[in-house]
């Protein structure tokens, strides 16, 4: 394939990016899960760099995929030029550009509440928040640059290798349900997982970008015995959720930090009770001055409010239950 590039051969970051998720993977199907896209899509943009660069970067068989000597020549200046390129933008290129931050879902307060309190620490920082609704499409905007920050469980089962993205424990949370407020549920202060066997709850399950809260579901019907409600659009904003408990008339599996639905009450789970594990993930190179507000906001509202204190009799999903038994806490 070796021939002079073509009359058009800039390079674009994304597609660097993508050239060393694979290089650093060695296979495909990998490359292109920990970067949130489809393996089809990751293929065609190799290709389209190997056109531009009029070599092949990688040897590819049924077995293996391997770097040419091209690609390993590439591979070192291909990080070192996404690496300026992060730094660029976020020191240099837009120093007054806002610090793009994700908080899940409208109705969950956690990172709202951070949020919050960095921009009191940092009132000449501009803070964007936005609601992406699950660290699947939130981590893959982190990697792409598109984002700066995020909000939520930052692992879970079959999640892919991540590189470039840091993380700190922020909150141990617990589970919850949204309850129609005439429903017999709502009756007492909180619902005991017991009581949750054979119910029908409303988990959100439609969701593709929110594969570390479907994992988290799945794993707390495990354990109460309850059944989803069949697959549906997610709600989306308190309007949508407020619809849902109309219609419906089912829990809405949330945690305990949730702002008030109309016509619904927020009951906490206990015995046990069921744990929903935030962090917050930022990439390497986020806007530094918001991310350090950001940091100390973050440290500052989890101590005040005893966020990283477990419950005695506290159930965590898996991964984490593990990862905190391999580190004997």
């Amino acid at each position: 394939m070796n021939r002079p590039p073509t009359a058009r051969a800039d390079l674009d970051i994304r597609s660097l990016r993508y050239f060393v998720a694979v290089a650093e993977e060695l296979h495909f199907t990998r490359a292109a899960a920990r970067l949130f896209v489809a393996q089809q899509a990751l293929s065609r943009e190799i290709q389209r760099l190997e056109r531009r660069l009029g070599t092949e970067l990688f040897g590819r068989t049924t077995r293996k995929v391997s770097l040419t000597p091209a690609g390993r020549d590439l591979l070192g200046p291909a990080r070192e030029l996404i690496r300026l390129h992060d730094q660029l933008l976020a020191e240099v290129a837009k120093p007054s550009r806002p610090v793009l931050v994700d908080l899940m879902s409208e109705g969950r307060q956690t990172g709202f509440r951070v949020l919050e309190t960095a921009r009191k620490l940092a009132a000449d920082v501009e803070f964007r928040g936005r609601h992406g609704g699950g660290m699947g499409s939130s981590l893959s905007r982190l990697q792409t640059g598109e984002l700066d920050v995020a909000f939520g469980r930052a692992e879970w089962r079959g999640q892919p290798s991540l590189r470039g993205i840091q993380r700190s424990l922020l909150r141990f949370e617990p589970l919850a349900l949204l309850l129609p407020a005439d429903h017999g549920l709502a009756e007492g202060t909180a619902v005991r997982t017991v009581d949750l066997r054979g119910q029908e709850i409303d988990t959100n399950p439609a969701n593709p970008d929110a594969t570390e809260w479907s994992d988290l579901a799945a794993q707390f019907l495990d354990l109460c015995g309850g059944r989803a409600t069949p697959e549906h659009v997610s709600a989306v904003g308190l309007d949508d959720q407020a619809h849902h408990l109309v219609q419906q008339g089912l829990p809405i599996l949330t945690t305990v930090d949730h702002v008030d639905v109309p016509g619904g009450v927020v009951r906490p789970i206990v015995d046990p009770v069921p744990i929903y594990v935030w962090s917050m993930v930022w990439r390497a190179a986020a806007h530094r001055s918001g991310l350090r507000a950001l940091s100390e906001a973050a440290e500052t509202v989890a101590r005040e409010n005893q966020w990283l204190e477990l419950p005695a009799d506290a159930w965590l999903p898996e991964p984490e239950a593990s990862t905190r038994r391999r580190h004997g806490i």
